[in-house]
């Protein structure tokens, strides 16, 4: 290493003034290349994408306060005995979903089967069944047909008492 630096300074010696200027600011081109990639750069990337990031973390942030509160809500309210929430999810099966789904008991899972449910009933049932009835989804074996709704079954299950 030494015997190499050593090689340079006796070239540096031996350059024209001119050529110092040149191969000086060459180095200094690379020097500050080198600062901008490695230090400026990506601060001003983080700085440019730090509001978009805010505002993202700040939505989500909300969402998980209204959670927590729709949650806070739920442990607060007294819960239905099974035969309440069996009651409460076949009313909403028919509300909601109508005769697209049916509906099948075992013990204290039920199955609902879904025929060409669309989404957004889908959605406001499933709520509505953790909401009303307490009751939450165990199992989910869904496809989206080429229509654009849901088919296959859904085991939910029910509040033990």
């Amino acid at each position: 290493m030494k015997a190499q630096l050593g090689m340079l300074r006796a070239r540096w010696v031996t350059l024209d003034p001119r050529e110092k200027v040149m191969v000086a600011a060459g180095i200094g081109v690379v020097v500050l290349a080198l600062v901008w990639m490695i230090l400026i750069g990506p601060a001003l990337s983080t700085l440019r994408t730090a509001e978009t990031q805010r505002r993202t973390l700040d939505a989500q942030l909300q969402r998980m306060a209204a959670m927590r509160t729709q949650a806070q809500s739920m442990q607060s309210q007294p819960r239905p005995n099974r035969d309440e929430s069996l009651r409460q999810l076949e009313q909403s099966v028919r509300q909601r979903l109508g005769t697209t789904a049916r509906m099948q008991v075992a013990g204290d899972r039920v199955t609902v089967t879904l025929t060409g449910t669309p989404a957004d009933a889908l959605a406001q049932w499933l709520a509505q069944a953790r909401a009303a009835a307490h009751a939450l989804p165990a199992e989910a074996h869904l496809v989206r047909n080429g229509a654009g709704t849901w088919e296959g079954n859904l085991v939910l299950a029910l509040p033990r008492t």
